[in-house]
């Protein structure tokens, strides 16, 4: 399988500057789960380090983004959408700084470079990936991934980024392609740039960093 760093069918957002440079990670709430910004901090390591960002939900998942804007998906059909929506959210949920995945249209952005990329072995990955993701919770669980509990969604997908430095099986190497477009996705988007990264465009600097005038 390829890895999502070999496919760009398409640049980021248009209107989307650089995003800005990660700082020390901001706490999630579960323990067990890492801040985004030290999640693509990691991320723009070449996925080097095994990273798992994930906080059980408090409420039932809100409606896919294309489903709320009244949209059908543009490649995916409606069920794995869904389960695509879901998954990203769990990859970058929303805390208590910035809403996560689902409100930034991830789901919609994968969608979206799927259906206009010229690559079908690519656009298979996705579709057998997110297969595979209901064979392991149906294996795990016993039933498929969206119909589980949030905390057993959450087992199956710390089983998908178990080895993630060195994926083996099918659902392993999904992880990564998951992970790599939902961060890609995430941080191209006005939620990511402008509500997590806080950038505020070109804007005069003040203090220690604000440069000096060599004229």
């Amino acid at each position: 399988m390829t890895d999502a760093t070999h496919h760009d069918p398409l640049p980021p957002a248009a209107d989307a500057p650089a995003p800005a440079a990660p700082e020390a990670g901001r706490e999630k709430a579960a323990p067990e789960s890492l801040s985004r910004r030290e999640m693509i901090g990691v991320t723009a390591a070449a996925l080097a380090t095994p990273l798992l960002q994930i906080k059980v939900p408090g409420a039932p998942a809100a409606p896919a983004a294309a489903a709320a804007l009244g949209a059908a998906p543009a490649f995916l059909t409606p069920a794995e959408y869904a389960l695509l929506d879901e998954l990203t959210e769990l990859v970058i949920p929303a805390d208590e700084h910035s809403p996560g995945a689902r409100v930034a249209g991830v789901a919609a952005y994968v969608d979206a470079r799927l259906a206009e990329s010229l690559e079908p072995e690519w656009q298979g990955t996705w579709r057998s990936g997110l297969q595979a993701v209901d064979a392991l919770s149906n294996e795990v669980n016993g039933k498929p991934f969206l119909e589980a509990t949030p905390e057993q969604r959450i087992t199956v997908l710390t089983r998908m980024a178990a080895h993630e430095a060195d994926p083996k099986t099918p659902v392993e190497h999904f992880f990564r392609e998951l992970k790599g477009w939902t961060v890609r996705g995430y941080y191209t988007s006005k939620v990511g740039i402008h509500l997590d990264q806080e950038y505020k465009g070109n804007v005069y600097q003040r203090g220690d960093y604000a440069g000096y005038d060599a004229t």
